[in-house]
């Protein structure tokens, strides 16, 4: 008889009937897929740098599970991306991915993931898509939606009394989302709305079409290399005295000062973090980061930085159960971690609610040229697409 009763409770237990508590894994799985060549591989290098850096502060583990951290890098091309995504899923066995800096790449890429029921951290891109009817339990946009910080950029030009506004950014999703997010808040009149090759590096056609508009103000979104070659080709052209020259935050940050030097000072830019925001964990944050790697971090280190955060706080939450993938989705939505960047918590669409920064690129007493905080833009902000999103 008691071998017969065994045999049933086997028998349910097989079939789903008799549930067993989840355990603890031994540890967790990561696939970080960022750009580490060609000209955005600057943004990637800091995306890996600043979660390494975290999971450095962490003693390699994250909640107390060790980290198994599978790096792949995407060229900036799609069919890399799909490639690398295959081999995560399929032969590593990843418990969360990671790390995407450019949308051309992810957009192809994230249904494959979240179809496997896997993870999505977003430590970059925010797509419209997303944010709205497509929104979904395991995406998570950890840095902004990708209207947002050009939205404040938007704001700040109305504030500032500018009338006449060309805009430029590249042909792809980001770019496009990019302006419209500045025309969002801007009250004034677009005179331009340029679109350029995805990694172009000249800009002499689209700066003599401005010259000619003579706006008041342009707003450039040009990640990476683009974006330092038409800073310089801006002033070489002696536009820098006949117009003001804006941009987000990673349009401006210190990769791009470096790169481009003291003809960047006076630039205006927007962003969800700075260097010299004043709480602890970011105070600990940047010092380490100068010490590891011998500058000053940007935006794309400070949102992988939280990434990694977030997932900490998750896993200790759920006891390290990460295979209760309903308890770990859950306990990240929670977002239970002290942010680098000051308040932050998920809207429904699990895109962040945050407050968005004022930076001014200054040169310092002893010479540096860097950004400083001058203000806050917008509080507590919160994407424009988030009640199209069917999640609560």
């Amino acid at each position: 008889m008691k071998k017969r009763l065994a045999c049933i409770a086997a028998t349910l237990a097989t079939v789903g009937l008799f549930s067993t508590p989840a355990l603890a894994a031994d540890e967790i799985r990561i696939g970080f897929l960022t750009t580490l060549s060609g000209p955005g591989a600057a943004l990637g290098t800091d995306v890996r740098d600043g979660f390494k850096l975290a999971l450095t502060h962490h003693g390699d583990k994250l909640g107390g599970l060790p980290v198994v951290f599978n790096l792949a890098d995407d060229n900036q091309n799609p069919q890399t991306g799909r490639q690398n995504v295959e081999r995560f899923l399929k032969r590593d066995k990843v418990d969360v991915v990671s790390g995407v800096v450019f949308s051309n790449v992810l957009l192809p890429v994230l249904p494959e993931i979240l179809k496997n029921d896997t993870v999505y951290l977003s430590t970059n891109t925010g797509p419209r898509d997303y944010a709205a009817e497509k929104c979904d339990p395991n995406f998570f946009a950890l840095a902004w939606q990708n209207e947002d910080i050009p939205a404040a950029m938007g704001k700040f030009a109305t504030e500032k009394g500018y009338k006449r506004v060309a805009m430029i950014a590249p042909n792809y999703p980001g770019g496009r989302e990019s302006l419209d997010g500045f025309k969002r808040l801007y009250k004034g009149e677009i005179v331009e709305e340029l679109y350029t090759k995805l990694g172009q590096l000249d800009y002499a056609s689209e700066l003599a079409t401005i010259r000619v508009s003579k706006p008041d103000a342009v707003f450039f979104f040009l990640p990476g290399g683009m974006g330092v070659n038409f800073i310089k080709q801006f002033d070489g052209a002696g536009l820098g005295k006949q117009m003001a020259l804006l941009a987000p935050g990673f349009s401006a940050d210190e990769d791009t000062i470096k790169a481009v030097g003291e003809s960047i000072v006076g630039l205006y830019n927007a962003s969800q973090w700075a260097a010299d925001l004043e709480n602890a964990p970011n105070k600990r944050f940047v010092a380490d980061f100068v010490q590891t790697y011998g500058r000053i971090p940007t935006m794309y280190a400070a949102q992988a930085y939280d990434a990694a955060l977030l997932l900490d706080s998750a896993v200790k939450k759920i006891g390290g159960k990460i295979e209760d993938k309903a308890a770990f989705r859950a306990a990240l939505k929670a977002a239970e971690f002290q942010s680098i960047r000051g308040n932050f918590r998920f809207n429904n669409n699990q895109y962040p609610i945050q407050d968005l920064y004022m930076r001014e690129v200054v040169k310092t007493a002893d010479g540096k040229v860097t950004n400083r905080t001058v203000g806050t833009v917008l509080t507590a902000h919160a994407d424009h697409f988030a009640g199209e999103c069917p999640m609560k």
